[in-house]
């Protein structure tokens, strides 16, 4: 890699508050915010809206939409393409 171009790499703490949820990575992102660790040292936090705690596809809430349902009313409203 070309020296001097790239952000600093390092670990990051992403925490997600709705779901009480935190992990360690490494990202290029960072924050005033410190958190300590569990392993005693401190890191950035970032607080994020949702992540795989949260998301409705991960906890199994997801809700399974009728898109067949859905074309059929378009169909009745405003007639099938093509019909004139």
């Amino acid at each position: 890699m070309k020296p001097g171009i790239h952000p600093a790499y390092g670990p990051v703490v992403f925490r997600d508050r709705a779901a009480d949820y935190a992990f360690l990575t490494r990202s290029t992102a960072t924050s005033d915010k410190t958190v300590e660790w569990e392993d005693g040292n401190t890191y950035p936090v970032i607080d994020v809206e949702i992540s795989s705690a949260s998301h409705p596809f991960y906890t199994g809430t997801a809700r399974v939409l009728d898109t067949a349902g859905r074309v059929e009313r378009f169909e009745r409203r405003y007639g099938k393409r093509g019909a004139r």
